[in-house]
């Protein structure tokens, strides 16, 4: 059987890229927020309804910039659950993090632990809309208002994602979009912010180019973060296609939750209502004592048959060396982030993965319960 991964990414059709490669070629202008960039900038906040956008060569620089934007410093309260870059743009801004437990339901930051994590030197919350399920918005929102604090998303996973027919990337001061390969709508590398006003994306379009307002005035210590004409025009193609890919991915998630209902010892995430899916990941739980056998030793079957999930997000930012040091990554003080974290394992998920690979990947669990 042919290697299965944990994804694959979609891809436009090559001809007709190729043609806007060739207007790209006509221009000369390859970069510096050519009609490429503007155009696809325009498209996204149609197709996201947001009012602005400012795009980025990746998330990471995306987030990086966002807390330069907001001028946080101090401490910023976030998850470990996450990948890893999460927390290293706070690293790369000075800021120390300062992690909270999550859900259990949903995987996201747990409102309910955060005001205890406020101290004098908090001035932002920094929640992750883990596999694309919304946070709890209404309640972070009311913490951040009562101690004035800044509410920065990484909704690297939440492209499209709706709840209750509004955007959850117009929630808190900013939010911040990666279109990395690995994602339900990608463009190679790349990446967002979305702000609520036009002055505020001014100032982000300003620090991602080393701080320019104009030929001769430098107005902050930018970075170069732009996104270029090849890849702008390269997101516009896969913006035609992206409803029909989500479309997909929700026959693959079904299948799925209904091949593996009755196995004892996994759990499976809910389809939260009111909530519009992308249908980023298929993450499972694995219960040792239920199952039988360890999430790890599935991992290990499952890769023996040239099928390689990933262990999303294991292990914890917090067990990094270089986060372990802080009083707030004690496993004492995230039991629920730590448990998920050793029982969690994602299952391919791809437009292109077929039933019949489905069935195989299930066929295999399945079979290493059979053989308790």
């Amino acid at each position: 059987m042919e290697k299965i991964y944990i994804t694959q990414p979609s891809l436009p059709d090559l001809e007709e890229y190729t043609k806007l490669l060739k207007q790209i070629w006509q221009s000369k202008q390859i970069t510096n927020n050519g009609d490429f960039h503007k155009k696809f900038e325009a498209e996204l906040c149609k197709f996201l309804k947001v009012d602005n956008i400012s795009l980025f060569t990746n998330g990471t620089l995306a987030l990086i910039v966002a807390l330069q934007a907001l001028r946080i410093t101090g401490e910023v309260i976030t998850t470990p659950y996450s990948f890893v870059a999460t927390t290293h743009a706070l690293h790369w801004n000075g800021i120390k993090p300062v992690f909270c437990d999550i859900n259990e339901h949903d995987f996201n930051i747990n409102p309910d632990k955060i005001e205890a994590l406020i101290t004098p030197r908090t001035t932002a919350i920094m929640p992750v809309h883990v596999y694309g399920n919304p946070c709890d918005n209404e309640k972070i929102q009311q913490i951040a208002d009562v101690y004035g604090l800044k509410i920065i998303y990484d909704a690297a996973h939440a492209f499209g994602v709706e709840n209750n027919n509004k955007s959850v990337l117009e929630w808190g001061d900013l939010s911040i979009l990666s279109f990395h390969a690995t994602k339900t709508f990608n463009t190679v590398e790349g990446g967002a912010i979305i702000a609520k006003d036009e002055k505020l994306k001014k100032r982000i379009d300003y620090l991602k180019n080393f701080g320019f307002a104009n030929e001769t005035t430098v107005i902050g210590y930018g970075i170069n973060a732009k996104m270029n004409e090849l890849i702008s025009a390269f997101g516009l193609l896969q913006l035609k296609s992206i409803e029909n890919e989500i479309e997909i991915r929700k026959e693959k998630t079904i299948l799925y939750r209904n091949l593996l209902a009755n196995i004892e010892g996994i759990t499976i995430f809910e389809d939260f209502e009111n909530v519009k899916h992308n249908y980023s990941y298929f993450p499972i739980l694995i219960d040792k004592n239920k199952f039988g056998k360890t999430r790890d030793e599935l991992y290990e079957r499952l890769k023996k048959n040239n099928i390689f999930p990933r262990r999303y997000f294991y292990p914890l930012i917090s067990q990094f060396p270089a986060y372990k040091g802080l009083v707030s990554s004690k496993k004492e003080n995230l039991p629920v982030a730590t448990k998920n974290a050793e029982q969690i394992l994602c299952l391919p998920l791809y437009s292109k993965l077929k039933s019949t690979e489905i069935e195989i990947i299930v066929e295999i669990i399945t079979s290493l319960k059979i053989v308790l």
